[in-house]
């Protein structure tokens, strides 16, 4: 029992890692109708900024803020580089794209700085606390608390602000809300930067717990991938769901089951899901219009 809780801890930290990620290929296909494949290299990239930033002598914070805004202005980028120019051709040409993009921002960043995977420090001097029998890492506690923050923080924005409001009208009916005076183009912009900061954010917290190396997005991606598809995909709450689901499941395989094959976890997963449940945990909204 003692063990089994241990890894529903770290199962969760890491879970939420993929939840983080999911949602924003969640926010990019609900506001476009296209998958970012690069979503992954956004996590990686944002790592290498932190690395880059703390070499050059920034405290910790001030690399941290310094690196969001380089996600932000990575998602500007990203936008008008990749799916504007694409926007009014079919989801193929656009995905083909930000699997384009995503070799682009991994080969450049080999180019930079190397193939040598880097040690980033986590946030707190302490390593961790002990709660009766289990050991709750501080980088975990920080994962899981940022991921619970960002999700009331969500449900707050959309529901409750205007301009969250704005966003999901883009999303359901771009023509519509165009007609009904909401620049669709801006909320698309908008979503962008904020799914490469969230991937960015993501990126940064799991940096110290692994290596901070070049196959680390592609690695965290295909997870999130399979998370949304879990979940539901579109479905906000799916993402989360998943995401943390996937976490726990390989915790628990690598425990029990053998640590290799810890990674093929998730994706015999998602394939009983595909076979058994398609539609993913929450199922697809279907709407018909009159």
């Amino acid at each position: 029992m003692d063990l089994a809780l241990q890894l529903l801890f770290t199962g969760i930290g890491i879970g939420a890692v993929y939840a983080l990620v999911a949602l924003g290929f969640v926010l990019i296909f609900r506001a476009t109708n296209v998958v970012n494949f690069a979503q992954g290299e956004f996590s990686m990239v944002a790592a290498y900024l932190m690395v880059v930033a703390i070499e050059a002598g920034l405290p910790y914070w001030a690399a941290f803020v310094v690196a969001l805004l380089g996600m932000a202005l990575l998602g500007v980028i990203f936008n008008l580089g990749v799916y504007y120019p694409l926007r009014h051709r079919t989801y193929l040409p656009v995905i083909i794209a930000t699997i384009g993009a995503s070799i682009l921002l991994a080969n450049s960043v080999l180019a930079i700085y190397g193939p040598q995977p880097q040690v980033l420090e986590g946030w707190f001097e302490t390593p961790g606390i002990q709660v009766g029998p289990v050991y709750l890492d501080s980088q975990y506690l920080l994962i899981i608390g940022v991921t619970i923050c960002l999700v009331i923080f969500n449900f707050w924005f959309f529901e409750k602000t205007l301009l969250g409001k704005k966003l999901q009208a883009t999303s359901q009916d771009k023509e519509m809300a165009s007609l009904l005076g909401i620049s669709v183009s801006a909320m698309i912009m908008i979503t962008f930067i904020y799914s490469a900061v969230l991937g960015g954010l993501a990126g940064i917290l799991v940096a110290p717990v692994l290596f901070v190396s070049i196959q680390m997005g592609s690695t965290i991606a295909l997870k999130a991938f399979a998370a949304t598809i879990i979940g539901g995909f579109g479905d906000v709450a799916g993402a989360i769901i998943g995401g943390l689901a996937l976490g726990v499941i390989e915790t628990f395989g690598a425990a029990y089951v053998s640590v290799p094959y810890k990674d093929g976890f998730a994706f015999l997963v998602l394939i009983a899901f595909l076979i058994f449940r398609p539609q993913g945990i929450f199922g697809e909204r279907v709407a018909e219009k009159a």
